[in-house]
């Protein structure tokens, strides 16, 4: 019997009758784990070991271009060490949103390293696969139905647009997660999936709290940046009928009632709510307790169910190619009057690079020092020193390579009112600096859709290895 057969026939028929220990090993794995930490999350002898591998917070690049954020042999060792850890207690390894953004090329980069250290550590198991990709023709069904509504003011989805999308996935919930435990296996690696479902779902089906589940999942797929100070160490959950308590394994770290309250708004419009695809958890009555000088016990929250399952997608497609130009400016009369300057210089590089064509790029400046980050009028007094970033977006690397080229010529040499010298307007930090990076892409589908009678979208499926 493999590991989740083990637990469930271990709590078949007394649902919840002893605490459950989950290491939260990563807060994305792929970009390291220290050891140390994880070391003393197994010396705790856990019951699960959960990683969530993606995020939105990379952009719409990776969703697009079917590309891993993290690099190939970081993510092997991160998985390396889960997979050997999980192994050596015969206990679950749950993965979510596969290789960073969870479409089917970053779930397939996954296994395929998974494969790998499975061949070179002697490991066999057995593994579920869950694909987060979504028909498009499911969704073009329901924008005909005017049934997927935009999430955070994105527009109506249409057609045409849905069309350019080159990947599409759903971030499935834990109902579809516990469809693969089900099955009796060792290790499960889904693709798109809720960060919460990786820990929730095999709790829940056990018959813990779904609404203390899923506030514990919340805060530990994050690892310990819920702690003070916040951090990515490996954390240590034990869940019980009532409550839940949160440990550090990085003894520097302090899981602490206010820190982890401040953790409901991480990645949240409203800290008192947790949405998911099944329903919501109401935060109004948790209770955050101190039991220690490094831990806290957590409790109170509620679950309400849903009249129908809903499912959040996420697609990307492609705007063009990407070169930016990299300077900066050191000169108070340059800095005071960049944005007269960059707008003169924008015309005059339009007037030579479209003389025998139409306009067919975008420039954005962006002024790190006066409105790089934020959006906000110049101070009346102007910064010592500002760095530009001028990015340009046109149908091809050698266009947008030709504007950004013009742009750094002239805006080095314009004569601005009372310049005292000619020598040049803007220092650079090495050269070329201008870099083309390559295809830019957009999030065009951030939706929320009703699957009617698509429950099953999440299909299973497990191999041996």
């Amino acid at each position: 019997m493999s590991a989740t057969g083990k637990l469930i026939q271990e709590f078949a028929g007394r649902p919840a009758y002893r605490p459950l220990k989950i290491v939260g090993a990563s807060g994305q794995l792929g970009y390291g784990i220290p050891t140390p930490a994880f070391q003393r999350g197994l010396d705790n002898c856990p019951d699960l070991i959960g990683c969530d591998m993606g995020s939105i917070d990379i952009g719409p690049y990776y969703l697009g271009s079917g590309q891993m954020a993290t690099a190939r042999e970081s993510t092997k060792r991160d998985l390396r060490k889960v997979l050997l850890g999980a192994r050596k207690l015969d206990i679950p390894l749950i993965i979510g949103s596969a290789g960073s953004a969870g479409a089917k090329p970053h779930l397939d980069q996954t296994i395929e390293l998974v494969r790998e250290i499975a061949k070179e550590e002697g490991l066999s198991f057995r593994l579920a696969i869950i694909p987060g990709d979504i028909p498009k023709s499911i969704v073009e069904r329901s924008i005909l139905r005017r049934e997927i509504i935009g999430v955070d003011g994105m527009p109506d989805l249409s057609i045409e647009e849905l069309t350019l999308t080159t990947n599409l996935v759903g971030q499935m919930g834990l109902t579809d997660f516990q469809t693969a435990l089900e099955l009796d296996v060792d290790v499960l690696i889904a693709g798109r999936a809720c960060d919460t479902a990786i820990f929730s779902a095999l709790p829940v089906l056990l018959g813990f709290d779904i609404g203390l589940s899923i506030h514990m999942a919340k805060i530990i797929e994050c690892a310990s940046l819920c702690c003070t100070p916040g951090g990515r160490d490996s954390i240590l959950a034990t869940l019980d009928k009532d409550y839940f308590e949160l440990e550090s394994m990085a003894p520097q770290r302090k899981a602490l009632p206010i820190s982890i309250a401040a953790h409901s708004l991480y990645e949240q419009n409203d800290p008192f709510t947790i949405i998911e695809p099944e329903g919501y958890v109401d935060l109004h009555l948790a209770k955050y307790e101190q039991i220690s000088d490094r831990s806290s016990r957590i409790s109170g929250a509620k679950w309400v169910e849903a009249k129908k399952k809903t499912i959040k997608l996420e697609g990307s497609s492609k705007v063009g190619e990407r070169a930016v130009l990299l300077c900066g400016a050191a000169d108070p009369k340059f800095i005071a009057n960049q944005e007269m300057i960059l707008h003169e210089v924008e015309k005059i590089v339009e007037e030579l690079v479209c003389e025998d064509t139409p306009k067919d790029y975008q420039l954005y400046p962006r002024i790190y020092g006066i409105n790089g980050v934020t959006d906000r009028p110049l101070q009346a007094s102007v910064p010592d020193e500002v760095f530009l970033m001028i990015e340009c977006i046109a149908p091809t690397l050698e266009r947008a390579s030709e504007v950004v080229r013009t742009t750094k010529q002239y805006l080095l040499h314009y004569g601005y009112p009372n310049r005292l010298s000619t020598g040049g307007n803007i220092a650079f930090p090495f050269t070329p600096p201008e870099i083309s990076v390559g295809t830019a892409y957009k999030f065009n589908v951030y939706h929320i859709i009703d699957i009617h009678g698509d429950e099953n979208l999440f299909q299973p499926t497990v191999i041996e290895l």
